[in-house]
């Protein structure tokens, strides 16, 4: 048997190339606003991250410049070694300050925040426990950690408090939960996970990539709209959504901080964050604090194009964040309903197994503070005649 055998049975994509109905790699050729440009032609982005808008904040994207011209592209090492620069450790202080946490510590990316964090604290003894619905990079931590991992069916606590039960007293413990689960826009049940946590002594870390920027009266996210910021021990967050860079960050007590800045293979071994990156965060961060009326715009948006959806008639599952899923169903069929709606001007993220559960794909559609009542209007009208030709609103 060849080792590459299996590559020639990947036919799926190849099948949706050739029907003209592949959504995925799609080259943009402009910068990430409410409109990009694809194939020279403007369409209307709602498969961004970019809630606040910030990739064009002429803050943010001076506060970049400014850094590229001082520190040059790249740090041309690890942190641990000659990578560090001031602007690492200010970006750490600021973090830590404004999560409301005793330390943070900056990765190169989000993913690796994830690896590197959960296999440096899930030890041989120890159980890691996961919301089955959890993203890609929090599943791949867990293969890395040494202890077991046990997995819950989403947001059932009565199945989180058998598992906790089974394990209390004898083992560390420790739930890895995304705060806004990223491809159906709900939350985890965050305030009933941290009640069960503290009753069994086991420790919460919320990836909060989704909700850092958007969730919350500070914007400091998921914990923070709960009014659980001081309970939860580790959030995890990403620069590459809010904070319009790349990268991510820990925060945490600085004990475990400092525990995992020295264990955490995914932070020692990685190149250090790029310097324009690191000071389009610091000035992410600025702009979150200085200008909580993006949140606002944002949210009127969500809130708008939720109501409007669910008005046309179109299951957006249990959304409650600018992140509302369109649900379709069949894999197929949600590639040919991309490919009209994408052609009509409107670009939506097509999510398929294993990013949803099988036989639930949907158009993930998500929202900005910059998006206007034009944008929205005309996506409007592309996905009620979009639903309407495929069948899933009358």
């Amino acid at each position: 048997m060849d080792l590459f055998d299996k590559c020639s049975r990947l036919t799926k994509p190849r099948e949706a190339q050739l029907a003209g109905c592949y959504p995925f790699f799609v080259p943009v050729g402009s910068s990430s606003g409410p409109e990009v440009t694809i194939d020279g032609r403007s369409v209307v982005m709602l498969g961004s991250n970019n809630y606040l808008g910030l990739t064009q904040h002429p803050h943010v994207v001076g506060a970049a410049r400014d850094a590229l011209d001082r520190y040059g592209t790249g740090c041309t090492g690890s942190r641990l070694l000659n990578g560090t620069i001031e602007l690492h450790l200010e970006l750490e202080r600021r973090l830590a300050a404004y999560m409301q946490k005793e330390a943070a510590l900056v990765f190169t990316t989000g993913f690796q925040v994830n690896l590197g964090v959960i296999s440096a604290l899930v030890g041989r003894s120890d159980i890691l426990i996961l919301d089955r619905a959890d993203h890609a990079s929090i599943v791949d931590g867990a293969r890395l950690a040494f202890g077991k991992t046990v997995r819950y069916p989403h947001n059932d606590m009565v199945a989180l408090e058998r598992i906790l039960e089974t394990h209390a007293g004898s083992h560390g413990l420790l739930v890895v939960v995304d705060g806004v689960f990223s491809m159906e826009g709900d939350l985890a049940n965050l305030p009933e996970i941290v009640r069960l946590a503290r009753q069994y002594g086991a420790r919460v870390m919320v990836d909060d990539a989704h909700g850092v920027g958007v969730m919350g009266p500070g914007g400091r996210g998921t914990a923070e709209h709960f009014g659980l910021q001081h309970e939860v021990d580790l959030i995890m967050g990403t620069f590459s959504k809010s904070f319009a860079s790349t990268g991510g960050y820990i925060a945490g007590s600085e004990e475990v901080v400092y525990f995992i800045k020295h264990i955490a293979r995914a932070f020692l071994f990685s190149a250090a964050i790029p310097p324009a990156s690191a000071a389009a965060a610091l000035g992410a961060l600025d702009v979150m604090e200085s200008e909580p009326g993006l949140r606002d715009r944002l949210w009127a948006n969500a809130r708008r194009m939720k109501g409007e959806l669910d008005r046309l008639g179109f299951d957006t599952g249990a959304s409650t964040t600018p992140i509302i899923p369109i649900v379709v169903g069949d894999e197929y069929r949600l590639a040919f309903l991309w490919r009209k709606i994408f052609d009509s001007g409107v670009f939506v993220n097509a999510a398929v197994a294993p990013a949803v559960e099988a036989n639930r794909a949907l158009m993930r559609t998500s929202y900005m503070a910059t998006h206007d009542d034009v944008h929205l209007d005309r996506a409007l009208s592309v996905f009620e005649r979009a639903g309407k030709e495929f069948g899933l609103i009358g």
